[in-house]
Order: C-alpha cells, then structure tokens, then sequence
C-alpha cells in the first residue's frame, strides 16, 4: 500500500475449524482449524460497508470446482471504517483436512455502499468480484493446530470515484499471524489527531490516533525492525520517527507514550 494518513483498511481474515454439531468439538487427528479475520485503516470517508458473502480456501492439487472449500456462506456487512487500531471482524472458521492450501477466495456481493459527508451512495462491484476475489495465499494445515490469517482491506486504494460513481477495486494484503506482531503507542497531545505509520516492502501501514485517548495500533506487521513515523495532521505540532523498532512474532511492541514537540 502506498503511504498515506487515510485509513487503511486491514481487512484481517481469521478462518477457524468448525464441526457438523453446533457444540465445540477438539479438532480430529487429521485436522487443523483455520482462522481468518478482516482489518482496515484509516481512509476519509464516514464508512465503508463491504457485504461479504463467501470465504473459501484452495487445497492443492484440488482443480478449479472441487478444489474449494467454503469456510463460511453467511452474508454479512462490515463497516471497514470499524476495523481499525486493533479492532477485526471475523470473516470464518472452519475445520480443515491437514495439508497444503493455495489460495483464499472472497464473494463480495450487492448493497456495497460508501458514506461520504453524512451521504451513503452504492459502491459499484464488478461482476466478477461478485463471482470471487482470489487472494494467492500459500499455507499449510497441521493437524490440532489453529492458523490464523488476517485480511488488511486498504479502503483508501480500494475505493475510487469514477466520474460521479464510487467503484471498489479491492486491494488486500494476507498476513499469517504466526510470522507477524502488532506495535501500539499513545500520542500525545491527543489534540495533534496523529496518524502512525510504518513500511513494510512497497506497502505502509497506517493507524490514526484514538481522538479520545490517542493510542493506536498498526495490525499485521511481520516480524523484523521498522521505522514508525508519527505525523500530525494539524500544523501546531512537528512530527516524529521512532528508528529500531523491533517486531517480533505474535507479540505486540509497546513505544509508550510519545510526546510530539510544538511548532
């Protein structure tokens, strides 16, 4: 994702095992569960609602019917706007055969919508999101395990106006959970409204200060050592970078609280 101080959306996809019974069963020995959840960030709209209609996976070998195993058909709405600074939505869980899987399909179906000044207008979906947005994903099953998956929906690249239409051409980053950590921090003053932000490859993943207490989280960042950037989007306060910031796997790195300097 390029960088920006818009809400990125973190679609985070949490896929997780589920049995025949309503009641929780330990997975069986040949099988493993599989989580996904969504995540946004930042983006300048009201809300983005977003109908998801299916998650499936790909287990290799499989071809491209039989190849698919739906993890949840329950048609739901997520406002990605919500799904921010820590917060995700759980897209499906599902018990899965052990063994190796390809990729992850999304069906994003009609009543998609963007709110803009207190204005919801439709979101134009292609016909073919509509049929199923692969993300290429490669993952393994391990028998008694969990593997746990975010969606990073970048709402501020996804969504674009068209002339007088809003179309969503989704842009999403998969992250495996268990190669990856959070870093969360509390600016202040609160009044400075900061966003942070950090690169990861060609992406930037951003999380804008809580306008109450000023604490963010940036989700999905893989393990390794980071620059985190906090800017003001107010011109009263100077902005700062925090260099050497080392993430480490399912873990959250704490920078406290940091104080931004007046202009």
């Amino acid at each position: 994702m390029k960088t920006t101080t818009l809400p990125l959306l973190v679609l985070s996809l949490i896929l997780f095992g589920c049995s025949g019974s309503d009641e929780p069963t330990a997975p069986a020995s040949s099988q493993g569960e599989i989580r996904m959840s969504l995540v946004d960030a930042p983006a300048g709209f009201d809300a983005v609602n977003i109908v998801v209609t299916e998650v499936s996976v790909h287990k290799a070998g499989g071809d491209s019917l039989s190849g698919w195993i739906v993890v949840d058909s329950t048609t739901r709405t997520f406002d990605l706007l919500k799904l921010t600074n820590g917060a995700s939505g759980l897209l499906g869980t599902r018990k899965l055969d052990e063994g190796k899987y390809t990729q992850i399909r999304l069906k994003i179906g009609a009543g998609c919508n963007v709110v803009v000044a207190g204005t919801s207008t439709p979101l134009e979906v292609s016909s073919g999101i509509q049929s199923g947005l692969k993300l290429v994903h490669n993952f393994d099953i391990v028998a008694n395990t969990i593997y746990e998956l975010t969606l990073d929906f970048d709402a501020s690249r996804s969504v674009r106006l068209i002339g007088v239409q809003y179309r969503l051409s989704p842009v999403i980053r998969v992250v495996a959970n268990i190669t990856s950590g959070t870093v969360s921090g509390t600016v202040s003053p609160v009044a400075a409204r900061a966003v942070a932000s950090t690169t990861v490859g060609t992406d930037t993943l951003s999380a804008s200060a809580d306008s109450v207490s000023g604490a963010f989280k940036l989700m999905g960042v893989p393990a390794g050592t980071y620059s985190v950037k906090i800017t003001p989007t107010v011109t009263t306060h100077r902005d700062t970078t925090i260099t050497g910031v080392q993430v480490v796997a399912q873990q959250d790195k704490s920078l406290g609280t940091i104080t931004l300097k007046p202009r």
